[in-house]
């Protein structure tokens, strides 16, 4: 059979293919779940999901042409590859007993598309559509999604208590689309927290970067501090430090939330500043007049950090990147050149330019003084950056047009004083106080190589 097209959704002709060909085979079938929340949205799914009425092993009967991988077969979930896409293909089902707060035990296939929908986690998540049947919304997905509201299917206390990744989620998606967490399932949230100790670290590492990364993060983190301190302890003590400073208006954690909220919608940049002040409360010290210093707090907070990393199984890259960032973001940016290409040199360009959203960013959520004293030297700053960018700047000894090459036709082997040569000649380099060109770093060289104290 063939679905008329006088519907609202756009589906993809690999889909469709699905879709009619089990109902060609007398089954019901429907697209489910996020791609139908995206296209009543007018977002356009990044992949389909089906739901069926047809068991597994008529499932593969009726795609037994077709390249099917089996992904989930025991918990009826098939991926069909029509024209190289993938479509995940579930038999309508409801969820056994969750003992371990992650996974059913058990499954049992149902006849009834709302049965399906009923395990499911929220209500804008919870709707089916085939294009004769028409949309099924037996939860108020629909309102939901026009009162912007994340609502649990159901009891919310059952529903994390089956999944506990599912308190993550729903953040991320308030936070994706800007939306509020409503009443009852914020409680919940709160209340069920605890169980996030179940879920695998590569799991909330991955929530938490989706949660960061979306358009309502600012309200996510001022709502719910229990929970970034539950899955990031060290966040914890942030809560309600003062900032007794003319520089600051908030407590540290108000100021961590308000400095990632003016981060572009980056998820490393965020993640950065979610910890650029993870330190702040054990650095804290008070003096005479009652004022509040945080020396070594950038320092301290680095290694921090990297153990936050490590315990959310971060990738190494991710890790390296916010490590550094953390460890300047309190820096006073170079306004030279000479002082720019040593920065660069020593981070790296891509981790100098986003230093200066950091820096930015944290500079918004600060005190208005503290926003005048700081913002110009941030602006001079990336003037500096682009006139080091337009010259043939050095800011690594690889950049140097010498090598240890040549510095081996001097006759000096490898070793610290090699090192140091090069070194050296970087600096005087930056300092513009010898030009980047082969004949006048190799006059030099020769110049130290024949300075014995210069060696030794």
């Amino acid at each position: 059979m063939k679905f008329p097209m006088e519907h609202p959704f756009i589906i993809p002709e690999y889909a469709l293919t699905v879709l009619e060909r089990l109902e060609r085979y007398g089954y019901e079938a429907y697209v489910v779940g996020g791609c139908v929340r995206d296209c009543l949205m007018g977002r356009t799914p990044k992949d389909w999901d089906v739901c069926t009425n047809a068991l597994p092993e008529e499932v593969l009967r009726v795609f037994r042409k077709f390249h099917v991988i089996k992904t989930g077969l025991q918990h009826g979930t098939v991926t069909v590859m029509v024209n190289h896409e993938p479509v995940e293909v579930t038999t309508f089902r409801v969820d056994g007993d969750y003992t371990d707060n992650r996974h059913p035990d058990s499954v049992a296939f149902v006849s009834r598309v709302e049965e399906d929908l009923s395990r499911r986690d929220f209500t804008i998540n919870a709707m089916a559509f085939n294009p004769t049947r028409g949309l099924v919304d037996a939860f108020g997905g629909q309102e939901d999604l026009q009162a912007r509201l994340i609502r649990c299917v159901g009891d919310p206390d059952a529903r994390f208590n089956e999944d506990g990744l599912r308190i993550m989620r729903a953040l991320r998606f308030a936070s994706r689309f800007g939306f509020d967490v409503e009443r009852e399932t914020s409680d919940a949230v709160r209340r069920n927290r605890h169980l996030l100790e179940n879920v695998s670290a590569e799991r909330i590492f991955k929530e938490l970067k989706g949660i960061l990364a979306g358009e309502g993060l600012i309200s996510m983190l001022l709502a719910y501090p229990e929970v970034f301190g539950a899955i990031i302890p060290q966040l914890a003590p942030t809560v309600g430090c003062l900032q007794n400073t003319p520089y600051h208006k908030y407590d540290v954690w108000t100021h961590t939330a308000w400095a990632a909220h003016f981060a572009p919608q980056d998820e490393l940049l965020r993640l950065t500043l979610l910890l650029h002040d993870v330190a702040k409360p054990e650095c804290r010290t008070t003096d005479e007049n009652g004022r509040d210093h945080f020396h070594g707090h950038p320092a301290r907070g680095a290694e921090v950090a990297r153990r936050v990393l490590l315990a959310l199984k971060s990738d190494n890259d991710t890790l390296r990147d916010v490590v550094t960032l953390v460890r300047e973001h309190d820096i006073d940016l170079p306004t030279t050149r000479a002082g720019m290409r040593r920065l660069v040199g020593r981070i790296g360009l891509e981790n100098v330019r986003r230093l200066f959203e950091v820096q930015r960013a944290d500079l918004a959520a600060h005190s208005d003084y503290g926003q005048q004293r700081k913002g110009a030297r941030i602006r001079e700053s990336r003037a500096v950056l682009e006139e080091v960018l337009e010259e043939e700047a050095a800011f690594t000894v690889k950049d140097l047009r010498f090598d240890g090459r040549d510095l081996m036709q001097m006759g000096l082997r490898p070793g610290p004083a090699f090192r140091k040569v090069l070194e050296t000649l970087l600096d005087e380099v930056q300092e513009e106080r010898l030009l980047n060109t082969h004949e006048a770093l190799a006059a030099r060289a020769q110049e130290l190589v024949n300075t014995p104290d210069f060696l030794s």
